[in-house]
């Protein structure tokens, strides 16, 4: 715990343990270990407290070496860890913790609001537009350098990439195509993992309760409404839905990742194609004719 620590630990040294922490919790609550996930979450809050109160006194020596005045950023970087707990770790590592919990491609409101509501922490969703650009950038430099990239699903039919839709690139491609039955199977699939990470939950928490009802209020048997939601009965009900789907979902899924695997090189199977249109050959005149002008 905390209080065993040295007294002098940097911020520096925090925040590393910080994102350490915050990384053994989502393991920990996704092998469903409550015991431990409790007691991680603990030394957690008292990192970021610690943390905390270590960048007050960084700004208030700060400030008085400069004749008092303090650094607004500073302000408003203790005001964020003390309140709406901004995480510490890189954009990716977040969105990886979202997606991972979904199991499914899912848009950046979800991966936010996912986030939010099972590791506490706010998240940039905005940023996830530049965030595909920079990852496919970094992997057309240096190929698999990374052991995970933040990259695209696909469509079955064209394998491009579908619009706001984002998958991790160690998933098995069957997972990252969308065929036309897949939006819906992936959102059946989302229902479950999160109401199966509720049930791991160690305390109540309402904004996972709200995302859960999110998902139960278009799934027919869920719940008939949000004072009646149970996390049980949502699963069975997206459960049984799902059986309706999945075998057509997954032959359509399967035919369109053996496409492209056979046609798409590493970096197209991430990130997919880019559709061109083919130039229009210009129109050969016969002989002795006379070149049409455009009207």
């Amino acid at each position: 715990m905390l209080e065993s620590r040295a007294v002098t630990e940097s911020v520096e040294e925090l925040e590393g343990r910080i994102a350490r922490l915050r990384v053994a919790v989502r393991e920990a609550v996704l092998a469903g270990d409550r015991q431990r996930a409790s007691a991680l979450r603990q030394e957690l809050r008292q990192a970021e407290q610690r943390w905390d109160d270590e960048l007050t006194q960084e700004q208030e020596a700060g400030g008085e070496g400069r004749g008092g005045a303090a650094q607004p950023g500073l302000e408003n970087a203790a005001g964020n860890a003390a309140g709406a707990q901004v995480s510490l770790l890189p954009l990716r590592e977040q969105v990886h913790e979202a997606l991972s919990l979904l199991t499914v491609p899912a848009a950046p409101r979800l991966i936010a609001t996912v986030h939010e509501a099972f590791f506490a922490s706010t998240f940039p969703g905005a940023k996830l537009t530049s965030l595909k650009r920079d990852e496919e950038r970094s992997f057309r430099a240096a190929p698999f350098a990374r052991p995970y990239y933040i990259c695209a699903a696909l469509t079955a039919d064209l394998l491009a990439p579908t619009r706001g839709l984002l998958a991790i690139s160690t998933w098995p491609m069957e997972r990252r195509v969308i065929g036309s039955l897949s939006p819906r199977v992936d959102f059946l699939t989302g229902a479950i993992q999160v109401a199966e990470a509720i049930e791991r939950l160690t305390a109540p928490v309402p904004a996972a309760r709200r995302l859960l009802w999110r998902f139960a209020a278009s799934i027919p048997g869920a719940a008939a409404n949000a004072a009646q939601l149970d996390s049980h009965t949502v699963r069975q009900a997206a459960a049984a839905e799902l059986a309706v789907h999945a075998a057509a979902d997954r032959d359509t899924r399967q035919a369109a990742a053996a496409r492209a695997r056979e046609q798409l090189d590493d970096a197209q199977q991430l990130f997919g194609t880019r559709i061109q249109l083919a130039a229009r050959p210009a129109q050969q005149a016969r002989p002795g004719q006379r070149p049409r002008r455009g009207r």
